[in-house]
């Protein structure tokens, strides 16, 4: 695809229905992108979308949705009916965790405005389906993107993402007008990480420019030469610029190429894979040099590493009402799993949790509604075993390094 191959129009009007968001009409080759800019906190949106497509002068569609959040939207009960024990055995306790808070978010708002947000997104599966029409995702996969967000901000700045994460969702009951106005102009991801994005490069270039980039190269994946001749791109209007931009300029002849190096996610850094160990071997080593200087003294820093380990992992367990069983397991398990960095401590503690308290039937049927509020994630078995299993998780670590600095202090503090 040659520079050459690419015209940028301004909408025909005669051609065109008059429409709330802006529009962009570029021919790239055959095909012809008309691209909507929609609020995803709009009716008018939603009304733009069913106007253009009944036009009949599309071939296809493509809308900024990817297939987990598309699989969601039509079968909304899909994240409650995970099988939890591989949640937690895979590692995505806390990407599950993370999409049901912004799912809580999307409810609150829809409950307080009306209007469910997306709701031009739905309207174009829906206006595809009745007029047979190919629908086309063409966003990156949110988990990919939460997880590139992750690997690209310094390790310092994700604890605040995630507390800002959790807490922009779960921190009050009604949504500002500000949080709806953000949702006008991006989509759940963009209005949650606002604040961050504006002052963050590392943050910016996985939540926005990368989404634009990528957008834009499924695009030409999906209408190669010869394939759809007219094509409605639906995407929020905060993309429009970007997606537009990449569009005009030369994309690569194999878009899949840079695709899959946009759907990968950065490995995490060796350093970081020995941490672990490093802070196992110098814990035994502490353990030993005890030992050799005096047996009781050995002992006093087992047993001061067993309690701190146990007291603050099992306590966290107790925060997220876990039960009793739980704690008392999670008491025992922590200060053996903060010397094998192959399970831990969380895991075994959201393993006893769903052995003691498997959820039930209704608990996966109230999920979505449950976490909408901050009690509800206690009430509901599902959403609670996710919090014993990052709280443990939470009071593990904690242990490990408080009593880490004891065994320090006691040894060489002098």
């Amino acid at each position: 695809m040659t520079q050459e191959d690419v015209t940028s129009t301004v909408p025909d009007s005669d051609a065109l229905p008059a429409t709330s968001g802006p529009i962009n009409v570029i021919t790239v080759g055959d095909t012809r992108y008309t691209l909507l800019g929609t609020a995803h906190v709009s009716e008018e949106s939603a009304n733009d979308v069913r106007q253009l497509i009944d036009t009949g002068r599309f071939d296809a569609v493509a809308i900024e949705l990817c297939d987990a959040r598309h699989h969601s939207m039509a079968n909304p009960d899909a994240m409650g009916e995970q099988d939890l024990f591989q949640v937690f055995k895979q590692g995505k306790a806390g990407m599950v965790a993370a999409s049901l808070a912004l799912g809580a978010f999307q409810q609150r708002i829809a409950d307080q405005s009306g209007i469910q947000p997306g709701a031009e997104m739905r309207a174009a599966v829906e206006a595809c389906k009745a007029k047979q029409l190919p629908l086309l995702l063409v966003d990156r996969d949110v988990g990919i993107t939460l997880r590139r967000i992750y690997r690209n901000v310094p390790w310092w700045q994700r604890f605040s993402l995630f507390t800002g994460l959790i807490g922009s969702v779960l921190s009050r009951e009604d949504v500002s007008k500000e949080d709806i106005e953000k949702l006008k102009k991006g989509d759940m991801l963009e209005a949650t990480f606002s604040e961050f994005a504006a002052q963050s490069e590392a943050l910016y270039n996985p939540l926005i420019r990368e989404r634009d980039r990528y957008m834009a190269l499924r695009l030409a994946e999906e209408t190669p030469s010869g394939g759809y001749r007219n094509v409605l791109v639906v995407l929020g209007a905060g993309h429009l610029k970007g997606t537009v931009e990449h569009l005009e300029a030369p994309l690569p002849a194999n878009p899949g190429e840079e695709i899959a190096t946009l759907e990968a996610t950065p490995p995490p850094s060796k350093i970081w894979k020995l941490v672990p160990w490093l802070i196992t071997a110098l814990v035994l080593v502490g353990f030993a040099i005890g030992f050799s200087r005096n047996t009781d003294l050995g002992w006093q820093l087992v047993t001061e590493w067993f309690l701190i380990n146990g007291i603050l992992s099992a306590g966290a367990t107790i925060a997220a009402l876990a039960h009793p069983v739980t704690v008392i397991a999670t008491f025992f398990a922590a200060p053996l799993t903060s010397l094998n960095p192959t399970i831990g401590a969380g895991f075994v503690a959201a393993g006893v949790e769903l052995y003691m308290r498997k959820p039930k039937v209704r608990d996966f049927a109230t999920l979505r509604n449950d976490v909408v509020n901050l009690k509800g994630w206690w009430k509901n078995r599902v959403s609670r075993t996710l919090l014993v299993f990052i709280l443990a998780t939470l009071g593990s670590a904690v242990g490990t390094w408080v009593a880490g600095f004891r065994i320090a202090g006691t040894l060489f503090g002098g």
